[in-house]
């Protein structure tokens, strides 16, 4: 078992103010893998402080040295790769070959992203011909209060960590106290690439602690999130006060709408993508609307493919899907399986329980249900583990409505070889992404949704805008 308990506060590693021991689980093994402590409310004030004296001098660095020390960054990245998949999959399940591609790849290609829209942003504009003597000038928000997830680590605190740094905010990085070493890794790898003291800190806790601590804190000018939607609505109103800049990333329940002249592998995408990451991820393609010409051929593809996808432990190489994430997770998945079936959809593929040969571990079956109506409770709650909701629909105007009635609009999928069909059902999607035909999004494009699935955007130049005040300045005298 690691133990490691330090906080990295100003540059430089500090023991906690209080000795509140928490147990971070390995969920392959239902054992502790390492001892944290939990922050307290000095902890929380000594890091916004060392934040907020850091912040002028931060603010004030030529943006083209912030870039260079994220470029550094990029370059020490590589080296501590295996530590940060090792540290993933012991804490959070992935499947450690999955750790090494799709969790630690994520966070390098975003700091990347952020480096090429960095070096083609203008931080100070001209506001147009007509106005010689105005400049609109972009400057930092000020101290960022950064609070991340367990489900993709490295992916969130890069998305967070890289635009803050660039925008020239100073921060206070908060990880999900379930994923805390490999934030700690990065928090190694900050300190070597020499970002200066104060700009970056970080302390542990969980989010009744240090997370409403942060949240309401006086001199926390922003607080970017990714969560759970219920958390994210309490952090909204603790910020109140404030008036503090609040960006979400918070939950989803993505429809994946395959019509008749889908793809022939557009169901096994779709399965397989809903199963990735064990189906902890907010922009799962949860409900698989199909039209009904094709509807039956889809349910049995999707059952045979769920039945064929492996389930194993965490550190064991291959592909498979390994646990979720705690036992809160795993009871809650059980008792939403069991909903399911209880209100009337037909279970085809997986279950309730454990896979067969285990007995231990937070191990899910790979689920699907089909013949379901989208007021049942599988098609409005977001699971966040490997279960598939399968609804038959008629019309493309029937699909719309179906996909929309839901509280949540992070992203939806669309399966169709017409193009006008496409491009119909993108413009009518309320959701903040719309992936075409297994097409992922491209480098630098913005993650974020609209409704209950948050507010702001994430990735390239958008995600630089939200660390970013505008600011207005007539009467500028030209250099």
């Amino acid at each position: 078992m690691i133990e490691k308990r330090d906080f990295y506060i100003n540059g430089q590693w500090v023991d906690p103010s209080q000795a509140s021991d928490f147990h971070v689980i390995d969920p392959s093994t239902e054992e502790p893998c390492t001892v944290i402590s939990l922050g307290g409310q000095a902890d929380t004030d000594a890091a916004v402080a060392a934040a907020k004296a850091a912040l002028p001098g931060w603010m004030a660095t030529p943006v083209e040295e912030r870039i260079a020390l994220v470029e550094k960054l990029i370059e020490i990245y590589p080296t501590r790769a295996e530590d940060l998949a090792q540290a993933m999959s012991m804490e959070m399940g992935a499947p450690i070959d999955m750790s090494r591609t799709q969790q630690v790849g994520a966070g390098i290609w975003h700091l990347k992203n952020f480096i090429r829209a960095a070096k083609n942003f203008q931080f100070e504009r001209p506001l147009g011909d007509h106005a010689p003597n105005d400049r609109i000038i972009y400057e930092a928000v000020g101290v960022a209060a950064l609070i991340t997830p367990w489900n993709w680590p490295m992916n969130q605190i890069t998305l967070k960590v890289g635009a803050a740094a660039i925008a020239g905010c100073t921060m206070v990085l908060k990880p999900s106290e379930q994923s805390p070493l490999n934030a700690m890794i990065f928090a190694e790898m900050m300190h070597e690439a020499g970002f200066p003291p104060g700009v970056f800190n970080l302390v542990n806790g969980d989010g009744v602690g240090v997370g409403s601590q942060l949240s309401g804190h006086p001199d926390v000018d922003m607080v970017s999130f990714t969560g759970s939607t219920r958390a994210g609505t309490a952090i909204s109103k603790n910020a109140a006060d404030t008036l503090k800049k609040v960006h979400l990333e918070l939950g989803g329940k993505g429809a994946n709408v395959i019509f008749a002249d889908a793809d022939d592998k557009a169901v096994k995408r779709g399965v397989l993508h809903m199963m990735n990451n064990t189906g902890q991820s907010c922009n799962a393609p949860s409900r698989m609307l199909v039209q009904r010409p094709i509807y039956d051929q889809a349910v049995e593809t999707a059952a045979e493919v769920a039945n064929k996808v492996t389930v194993g432990p965490a550190m064991q190489e291959g592909r498979h899907i390994g646990p979720v994430v705690n036992e809160l997770q795993w009871t809650k998945i059980q008792a939403l399986i069991t909903k399911g079936i209880d209100e009337g959809a037909r279970l085809v593929a997986g279950g309730p329980g454990r896979p067969e040969g285990f007995n231990k571990g937070y191990f899910v079956r790979p689920t699907v249900f089909a013949d379901a109506n989208n007021q049942m409770t599988i098609a409005r709650e977001e699971i966040f583990g490997p279960v598939l909701t399968m609804i038959p629909f008629d019309t493309e105007e029937e699909a719309i409505e179906i996909a929309n009635d839901t509280p949540y609009g992070l992203t939806n999928y669309v399966q169709t070889q017409d193009g006008a069909r496409a491009n119909r059902m993108a413009r009518r999607l309320r959701s903040g992404m719309v992936e075409m035909n297994g097409q992922s999004r491209a480098a630098g494009s913005p993650f974020g949704g609209m409704k209950q699935s948050g507010n702001g955007r994430e990735g390239g130049v958008w995600g630089l805008e939200d660390f970013l005040e505008v600011k207005a300045v007539s009467g500028w005298t030209p250099k």
